[in-house]
């Protein structure tokens, strides 16, 4: 999802030392990006967002999110029918929007 972006690109070069914990979502396999700062992160803004269909057929929506700084936020899974993702999807399975 962020394979296209430039790579001088700051959320590019934020990965390599990146950390995340889980997000308490039902087992979507929703991620927060954790950085080691004073202030308490909040969302800006989607960057991207994807979609694609687990292997139980259930449609998954993906979306890239940032901070108020512009830095990675948090990588928000939804699953249209709540239920635990069952798998994270190839690359080829994916579909950009």
């Amino acid at each position: 999802m962020i394979r296209d972006l430039p790579p001088e690109s700051a959320i590019l070069r934020s990965l390599e030392d990146a950390a995340v914990e889980a997000m308490n979502d039902g087992g979507m396999g929703s991620l927060r990006f954790v950085r080691l700062s004073s202030d308490k992160p909040r969302f800006k803004r989607q960057i991207r967002e994807a979609t694609f269909a687990d292997s139980n057929g259930v449609s998954v929506s993906m979306t890239i999110n940032l901070d108020q700084d512009d830095c990675l936020f948090e990588l928000d899974i939804f699953k249209a029918d709540f239920s635990p993702l069952k798998r994270f999807p190839a690359l080829g399975d994916i579909s950009l929007r």
